[in-house]
């Protein structure tokens, strides 16, 4: 759209830009095309554009073949935007940004984010974005130039933040390309910049604790020209041994740290924990026959090597809500490492029974103790990994405490999320949990079904017996 013609539709419309939405309109199309190009967009992508405006990027997007989910805060902008990009491929949302919920992402098998972000909410909108377990696999964004700098920085820039670091922890950020403020419309009173980002392997970064390493990291550049030695006191922890095992300077300041550096920090002050190896191969499971009657023991290391039918339990845990938890399994684990999985789950041990694994379990992988519901019980079969599981269901009012060697991360998923999740990236989760998760669902539709037959029957009889 020539400026000329933004102009009147803006009027025509009735929207006079806002400073306060931060509207600054894009009305070169060259250059909107290939910021487009650089996402190289399929027919098979799900496009999340924010910020939208008058369809300046939405226009070329569309012709790409993707389908694009337009999410726009300014009522006569969505309005303008659904009357003039009718279609099956388009769909709009009439809200901030802000108040979007990613998760409804996962239920789409290729997702990409693209946006003119307002300048003056780009951070937060970032964070939100951006934040672990994310279900885009790229992202391409044009941001005010100052914060652009600031995610692609280097150790030792002025523009190296907090902000850098926590980004690039999950991210490998591209300053792509400077944009002046003459191609918008107002123009804006600096410079724009466009910066792609792809997500980074999880076994790329070495393990750590996340909660420590980003309070390390907001502590250390709350004050940038302090040392870090003095910033980090209230850690008790020799920051003189640290420096020298790691080449550092004892008098280094936040900025003069790396990611992999603060990474290592972290893991000083608090290693991350790993399994005992040893104990875990040596623990003794049943060994079951094909109507799970104990027929002998054996190692762990013999059962699965061997592929030999035994027994599990599967716990899913909702939170008051109806989310149901979700655990990322350990890096360190042997089978089905990063996947996602049931709240908690394990191997039944010699001497046990499944409700006393299942009890026993919750309190090893989450720190809690609630009471159980059996859901189902599961046939052993190669997609159980040879397991007999009986899957049970808890409600929780409190906090859950993950046990960092069994779960790498976890989050709360609404159950109809998770449905769509589930069928759109099966490939992301434990093949057990996938039979688990369809065993209660068809558990959870025959109660119902149940339920609303009785209501019915119930009701048939009272209206008989008042004739």
């Amino acid at each position: 759209m020539k400026l000329s013609d933004m102009r009147a539709t803006l009027e025509q419309i009735g929207v006079s830009p806002s400073k306060t939405l931060g509207q600054n309109f894009l009305h070169d199309q060259n250059l909107a095309r290939w910021m487009v190009d650089q996402a190289d967009i399929i027919p098979e992508d799900y496009v999340v554009e924010i910020g939208p405006g008058l369809g300046a990027l939405t226009r070329f997007i569309l012709e790409r073949g993707a389908h694009v989910l337009a999410i726009e805060k300014d009522a006569r902008l969505a309005n303008f935007l659904r009357e003039h990009f009718r279609g099956e491929r388009f769909e709009i949302l009439n809200i901030d940004a802000l108040k979007f919920d990613p998760r409804v992402l996962f239920a789409q098998r290729r997702v990409k984010l693209i946006g003119n972000l307002p300048y003056n909410i780009s951070s937060p909108l970032l964070l939100k974005f951006l934040a672990y377990p994310s279900p885009i696999s790229l992202y391409l964004l044009m941001l005010q130039s100052e914060v652009a700098m600031r995610l692609s920085a280097s150790p030792r820039s002025h523009e190296y933040g907090a902000l850098t670091v926590r980004v690039q922890l999950h991210h490998r950020v591209k300053h792509l390309r400077t944009i002046p403020p003459t191609v918008f419309f107002p123009r804006p009173e600096v410079d724009s910049a466009v910066v792609r980002l792809l997500p980074r392997d999880r076994l790329e970064m070495p393990a750590h604790g996340e909660e420590l390493l980003l309070k390390l990291i907001r502590t250390g550049f709350s004050q940038r020209r302090k040392q870090l030695k003095k910033l980090l006191r209230q850690y008790d922890f020799d920051w003189d041994a640290f420096a020298r095992d790691r080449h550092i300077h004892r008098n280094a300041r936040a900025e003069e740290l790396s990611l992999l550096e603060w990474i290592s920090l972290a893991n000083w002050i608090a290693p991350s924990p790993r399994p005992d190896t040893f104990t875990v191969n040596s623990e003794r499971f049943p060994v079951v026959d094909e109507n799970d009657r104990i027929r002998r023991y054996a190692s762990r290391s013999e059962v699965h090597g061997n592929n030999l039918r035994h027994r599990a339990v599967h716990i899913l845990v909702f939170s008051a809500a109806g989310e149901v938890y979700l655990q990322q399994r350990s890096r360190w684990k042997d089978r089905h490492p990063l996947k996602w999985d049931s709240s908690a789950a394990g191997h039944v041990t010699a001497g046990e029974t499944y409700d006393e694994t299942a009890r026993r379990e919750l309190k090893e992988e989450l720190g809690i103790d609630v009471a159980l519901e059996r859901i189902s019980k599961i046939a052993a079969s190669p997609r159980t990994d040879y397991e007999f599981i009986w899957l049970y269901r808890g409600v929780i009012a409190g906090d859950l405490f993950p046990n960092k060697c069994e779960i790498e991360t976890g989050l709360f998923v609404p159950p109809p999320l998770l449905d769509g999740w589930t069928l759109a990236r099966p490939e992301a989760f434990a093949p057990g949990f996938l039979l688990c998760w369809k065993a209660y669902r068809r558990k959870m539709h025959s109660d119902r079904e149940e339920s609303t037959g009785r209501e019915t029957f119930c009701a048939a009889d009272g209206a008989t017996s008042t004739a």
